[in-house]
């Protein structure tokens, strides 16, 4: 199982870790952390240094009712990040965390080699023609609504047939454009309650059936503070202990904000294999 990034074939039949860049003042965990050139790159240069092999950048918060920025602020966050970054570590594999296609596109054509959307072309219709013509590997996650609807909109007939259906019309969209390279992303927090992430923790191996790569993003999110009674900054543990069994489950992508960590549990996971 193999995606295209520039050229490169990256396998993901041994678990990948995608370390997080937020580049936003809002971000639940990391939101105004790398505001400056040298504390991003020091960042990155971490990252890549314990073992990440995609760095995923967000210019616009996903959180529960976080504000929405323009295109236009988003690109102004984000295009000089990328440039920086790769001018910097040129082989980063950079991961544009967005769901508007013009950021899409300007982000690839400065350097960046996939597209990762939580709306999966919901929010912007340019978005699958855009990937198409691009030809990068795209993540589709699962979302209801947008950010600021989507806790309210929870109620499921069934959770793990619904979700699955959902990805099974947004791949045949896909498909239809002409994208090669899929991933799917379950949305853990979005659009779902605590308890509803868990047994969507507990079920992920049905996610096999979409013959897909799967990203897992648990770390540091609600549904692990909240159950510990804790608060972000002390969900790294919790993380790491989701994170193994989404591992055990088939997942191909740990996307995480501690990538040591996460490479951890991926290099005792394959050892135990």
């Amino acid at each position: 199982m193999t995606i295209n990034c520039k050229g490169q074939l990256i396998d993901l039949s041994t678990p990948k870790v995608m370390g997080i860049l937020n580049v936003t003042p809002d971000s639940f965990y990391d939101g105004g952390k790398f505001a400056s050139e040298k504390s991003l790159l020091l960042q990155v240069e971490k990252m890549l240094t314990d073992g990440a092999t995609f760095i995923d950048i967000g210019a616009q918060s996903s959180k529960p009712n976080a504000e929405i920025v323009t295109v236009e602020e988003e690109l102004k966050r984000i295009v000089s990040v990328v440039d920086v970054i790769l001018k910097q570590f040129p082989e980063t594999i950079l991961s544009i965390d967005t769901f508007n296609s013009k950021v899409a596109q300007i982000c690839i054509e400065n350097g960046a080699a996939i597209i990762n959307d939580i709306s999966a072309g919901s929010l912007d219709e340019m978005m699958f023609e855009t990937v198409a013509k691009l030809q990068v590997p795209y993540i589709m996650m699962h979302l209801r609504g947008t950010p600021q609807t989507m806790q309210k909109l929870t109620n499921y007939d069934d959770l793990l047939k619904d979700v699955l259906f959902y990805f099974s019309e947004k791949v045949a969209k896909a498909r239809s454009f002409g994208i090669n390279d899929l991933i799917v992303d379950p949305g853990f927090g979005f659009a779902k309650t605590i308890e509803q992430n868990f047994e969507l923790l507990n079920k992920l191996e049905l996610f096999q059936i979409l013959e897909l790569p799967i990203l897992a993003g648990i770390s540091r999110k609600s549904m692990i503070y909240k159950t510990l009674e804790t608060n972000a900054e002390n969900a790294l543990n919790g993380t790491s202990v989701l994170n193994t069994i989404a591992l055990t489950k088939g997942i191909n992508i740990l996307r995480v904000h501690d990538v040591k960590e996460a490479v951890e549990c991926v290099k005792l996971y394959d050892r135990m294999l």
